[in-house]
């Protein structure tokens, strides 16, 4: 029988004398969920956690792609597409990407992302030629411009040879390595950090009717079984982030269950990214229909992981993120700086 703990996680004092830091950072638990698929879930204390769990879920992570991850870190979004949800054609030429890029940084992004090949519900696959196209001349100007590390959004491991030999400095793979079963070979050979994301399908297809036996665990299982595969491929743990991949092939409740119990996946040993920012389900819950006026939901989201320790934060606005991680913070311990 598989068995799950998702630890509560704490910032907070006083801390009990038993409790175990949460991934080598500022959070703690002392207590647990216990899932399991033949039994109910029920809470449990640390001491009755077992032993690789308990070392998965508090052993430091290590820096990935120069990000020290001992506080929540920002990914700011870089689309290079003219049909990406959010900002489609904003960003196209490579002197207008590098300025929006320069302007995130300067708002508190630890990481710019740039992606040449939309994956919004519906969008079609872009041949590897017209992504390269898009993405090359704009992280070659990143690169000599800004000392902040790139990663590639692609699914492609011509398109991840591209954006390397031009300086990006981490994969992020929405199809979390089974789109092109090249790529996790090029990033080991490469030695390049990688993000394993949960996706239900492609984006052509994939919000047609999602369906779970169990969202949480489906979803971890999964990558668990993709970490394992990339690990035995020679890419070591401590250079991969997993991602639980809200809005790729999931209802409203699906997101909202993981967002709930995202602190489930330091189980997998690996730092944890969450990209909600501006997605639709923000929209349908508040009400707001366009995705431009969807900031303070996405904000609300991106500080709630932040509280379940979740080490990286994808978002559109990064000005308005940093800020309320930074007031979190405070708060949470209680003095500044």
């Amino acid at each position: 029988m598989s068995v799950y703990f998702r630890p509560v996680v704490r910032f907070d004092s006083p801390r009990p004398d038993d409790a175990l830091d949460l991934a080598g950072g500022p959070g703690w638990f002392a207590q647990a969920v216990r899932y399991s698929r033949e039994a109910p879930t029920r809470s449990v204390s640390v001491s009755e956690i077992p032993e690789d769990w308990r070392t998965r879920l508090s052993a430091p992570r290590a820096a990935i792609a120069g990000m020290v991850l001992d506080s929540p870190r920002i990914m700011g979004i870089l689309n290079v597409t003219p049909d990406s949800f959010s900002d489609g054609g904003s960003h196209q030429s490579a002197a207008k990407a590098v300025q929006r890029a320069r302007r995130m940084v300067s708002m508190g992004a630890h990481i710019i992302d740039v992606g040449g090949e939309s994956t919004r519900p519906g969008a079609l696959p872009v041949p590897n030629e017209a992504e390269i196209a898009r993405i090359e001349p704009v992280i070659t100007a990143l690169s000599r411009e800004l000392a902040t590390p790139i990663s590639i959004d692609t699914r492609k491991s011509a398109v991840a040879d591209a954006a390397v030999t031009a300086g990006a400095a981490l994969v992020n793979d929405v199809s979390g390595f089974t789109y092109d079963p090249m790529l996790a070979h090029y990033c080991r050979d490469r030695g390049l950090p990688v993000c394993v994301m949960h996706a239900r399908g492609d984006p052509e297809t994939m919000q047609q009717d999602p369906r779970y036996d169990d969202v949480l665990l489906d979803v971890y299982d999964f990558l668990a079984a993709q970490v394992a595969m990339l690990e035995e491929m020679g890419i070591p743990r401590a250079r991969i982030i997993v991602d639980p991949g809200i809005g790729f092939g999931k209802t409203i409740d699906h997101n909202l269950t993981l967002l709930r119990d995202v602190a489930l996946f330091h189980g997998l040993g690996c730092p944890v990214l969450v990209g909600a920012s501006r997605k639709g389900f923000i929209g349908k819950i508040s009400g707001v229909e366009t995705s431009a006026e969807r900031v303070s939901g996405s904000v609300a989201v991106a500080q709630a992981v932040a509280a379940q320790g979740v080490q990286i934060v994808r978002v559109h606005d990064v000005s308005a993120t940093a800020q309320a991680l930074a007031m979190w913070r405070a708060i949470s311990r209680g003095s500044f700086p």
